[in-house]
């Protein structure tokens, strides 16, 4: 076999990249040149891989499936956003090859006919004393326990029901111990919420990965509503507001899903959650 010229493209530039000639390779799930001297495609060219552990990185951290939801005021500031699309390219590449092409929590892999994706989530540790976010692990899940690790946005987009069932599946936990986990993490989701936390994304820096620098402490909370009001085409709000429609736009923007207008526009009341327009 030929060897092949590898590319790094993005998918928000494959038809780019497919129009300048690039071709699919669906074995390696990559772009490629298929030949050389194609000036074309010098803007895809494949920077070098991403080490199979980061530095730092604790790949024990967060073994199995469980609700893992990010503090508020972190929305819009994840590590996909401070990446460049073409570096989270390689990150999600070498993330999903060390896996082995398959979900790290149930072992499922990819599945077209079922829409199940193979998807990049990041685990965090909290330093509560020093209000550091530092991210410890990236790993390889499938779109139905991503979808779990993100139940508010389950609840709000009405999977919650899928979102359970899968979360009993794959823990083995009865409905009631199921519940009760649920409940927990949103009330440290509501905990950690108050609290601004400084991000700390060495082991992606530490393995050559170029950042845009993340806001500092204080400016997330703003970020994160400045961002939400251009998503929502509203102006800035006055104050910290937080509702479902927030909470639906914020996930879907960290999780890099297009929303809807109409469900962008029509929250609904997520069970669990509680009123959560009055609590930060």
């Amino acid at each position: 076999m030929v060897e092949r010229i590898w590319l790094d493209v993005p998918y928000s530039e494959k038809d780019q990249a497919k129009a300048a000639g690039a071709r699919w390779d669906p074995a390696a799930k990559r772009w490629y040149a298929p030949r050389k001297g194609m000036t074309a495609l010098e803007p895809w060219t494949a920077a070098p891989d991403v080490p199979g552990l980061l530095p730092g990185e604790d790949r024990t951290l967060g073994q199995g499936l469980f609700v893992d939801l990010v503090p508020s005021i972190c929305w819009f500031t994840n590590v996909r956003s401070c990446v460049t699309p073409r570096d989270w390219e390689r990150l999600r590449r070498m993330i999903t090859r060390r896996a082995g092409m398959r979900c790290e929590a149930c072992g499922a892999g990819e599945d077209r006919t079922a829409q199940r994706w193979l998807e990049a989530h990041e685990r965090w540790v909290y330093e509560d004393a020093a209000r550091v976010q530092r991210l410890k692990r990236l790993i390889c899940l499938c779109t139905d326990c991503h979808t779990v690790t993100h139940y508010g946005y389950a609840q709000v987009r009405g999977l919650e029901a899928k979102a359970f069932a899968h979360l009993v599946k794959v823990t083995g936990m009865s409905r009631a111990e199921a519940r009760r986990h649920i409940d927990m993490a949103f009330t440290v989701w509501d905990v950690r919420s108050a609290t601004t936390w400084t991000l700390d994304l060495s082991i992606l820096t530490d393995a050559g990965i170029t950042l845009k620098r993340p806001p500092s402490a204080a400016k997330r909370p703003g970020v994160a509503k400045a961002t939400l009001a251009a998503e929502r085409g509203a102006p800035r709000p006055a104050r910290a507001r937080v509702d479902t429609g927030e909470i639906v736009a914020r996930i879907a923007v960290e999780r890099g899903i297009a929303l809807s207008g109409a469900a962008s526009a029509s929250p609904q009341p997520v069970p669990g959650l509680g009123d959560q327009r009055n609590s930060h």
